[in-house]
């Protein structure tokens, strides 16, 4: 890949008319996101920035999942674009960035979930998780009802696989187990989903 190019010298842009990107979860979208990255770690800050635009939706959409409210999914995306930044320049295979940028926010999403769980102990309030559901029930949308009622582990899974088109092998290196485990949790996922979706006991 020549590291010397531009932004307006990928192949998805002519002269003065730029085409639309190629959608993220298309194997043009990652290679796309990929020369992105190296362009970024050669010091490009319009490649930067066109990489923000295509992924703070995503790791905002998957934060929301987890977390249940906008406002905790921000700040998690938020820290999350900081510690993206500044490691993006140890990220030693540009085509890894997903998975990578995916499990840092899910490791900021859990620095969350604990920051408001201590602050539930100390104001003597409840768990969280019926706070999401109950959130995800006011707004009347039966397929975020049953994502908010999945267990975490199970929701990213989800999540990341319905959502945002990763591979297993990635889903499992977003959340740092085994295949196999990444298999498993996405099973009881569909059949959670499936059942809650139809009404159905799980």
């Amino acid at each position: 890949m020549n590291h010397s190019r531009g932004c307006c010298d990928y192949p998805h842009v002519t002269g003065s008319k730029t085409a639309p990107p190629p959608p993220a979860q298309s194997e043009a979208g990652r290679r796309y996101d990929e020369w992105l990255v190296t362009l970024v770690q050669a010091g490009d800050r319009e490649a930067g920035e066109r990489l923000a635009r295509r992924w703070h939706p995503r790791l905002l959409r998957t934060a929301r999942r987890l977390l249940g409210d906008t406002d905790s999914a921000l700040v998690a995306v938020q820290d999350s674009w900081i510690a993206i930044l500044r490691g993006i320049g140890g990220l030693r295979d540009p085509a890894r960035f997903a998975p990578w940028a995916f499990g840092i926010l899910r490791r900021r999403c859990a620095d969350r979930v604990r920051s408001a769980q201590r602050e539930r102990r100390h104001q003597g309030t409840g768990d969280a998780a019926p706070v999401a559901i109950a959130a995800a029930a006011s707004e009347g949308m039966a397929i975020r009802q049953a994502f908010a009622a999945l267990p975490v582990d199970q929701r990213l899974a989800a999540q990341l696989f319905f959502g945002e088109g990763l591979t297993l092998a990635e889903i499992a290196e977003v959340q740092a187990v085994p295949l196999g485990t990444a298999k498993t949790r996405l099973f009881h996922a569909r059949r959670k989903l499936k059942a809650a979706l139809s009404g159905d006991d799980p």
